[in-house]
């Protein structure tokens, strides 16, 4: 039987910026429905990562692949269209719009020609899987920091990507709303892959099986949470002694 191959696959990535290499041949590979966690220190490389991802910047050297299609070069909007959805650390949202109002644009957007109930039925499906059914009616720009960020990851959710990045979607939060924003992810990984870059480790660790460690442009070590925090390598360049294993 032929092996399935991965969802997103990058080979050979790298990044140079002059003189300065900002990622090294990085050989990345992402199942289907796969969750998995990007660390490292300050400058490693992941957010230069995520930006050739998403055609926010084209690779030097090396392939991306997403359903084994190279979109290395693609611009955002397209590798948009493909599949892959993003939600950066600052919220993108409509504040005067509601909370349904602010998912059902995106939804529409997936919907199309399709059904007009389409988009409401993805509307109330995204509402309930973010935990905001209960604030549908509510002014984003009045909800709380983390009510807002979940509104952002439900406008990335009903445009139905296949793949979904999260950039420290945790941070700024209440404890309280790191345990929800936990849930909310794990929810959504019933449907969908997804990549998220924290920093976090106790956040991480509520939602990741598998953790990969940037350092210094190139992929350190790829493993199970426990393995990652109980590698002497990760404890010396990142955690130091802000986690305990």
């Amino acid at each position: 039987m032929a092996k399935i191959p991965p969802l997103l696959e990058t080979r050979n990535l790298t990044m140079r910026f002059g003189g300065v290499v900002a990622n090294d041949d990085v050989n990345f590979a992402l199942d289907e429905m796969e969750l998995r966690c990007l660390i490292g220190p300050n400058g490693a490389g992941k957010s230069t990562f995520f930006k050739m991802l998403t055609g926010q910047l084209t690779p030097s050297e090396g392939t991306i692949r997403f359903r084994n299609h190279p979109i290395d070069g693609n611009l955002p909007h397209q590798i948009a269209r493909l599949g892959i959805g993003i939600k950066t650390q600052i919220p993108n949202v409509f504040n005067g719009l509601s909370v349904r109002e602010n998912i059902w644009l995106s939804a529409r957007r997936a919907a199309r020609r399709e059904a007009s109930g389409r988009a409401a039925a993805i509307v109330d499906d995204v509402l309930e899987r973010i935990m905001l059914t209960g604030l549908a009616g509510a002014i984003v720009g009045q909800l709380s920091h983390g009510q807002r960020q979940w509104v952002e990851i439900g406008t990335v959710l009903a445009a139905e990507p296949e793949l979904i990045l999260l950039d420290e979607p945790a941070a700024g939060m209440t404890d309280e709303e790191t345990v929800r924003t936990a849930e909310i992810i794990r929810e959504i990984n019933k449907t969908r892959a997804l990549i998220v870059v924290e920093h976090d480790m106790e956040f991480i660790k509520m939602i990741a099986k598998t953790v990969t460690v940037f350092h210094q442009g190139r992929i350190m070590i790829e493993e199970s949470v426990d393995a990652v925090l109980a590698d002497s390598r990760v404890r010396d360049v990142y955690l130091g002694k802000k986690v305990a294993a």
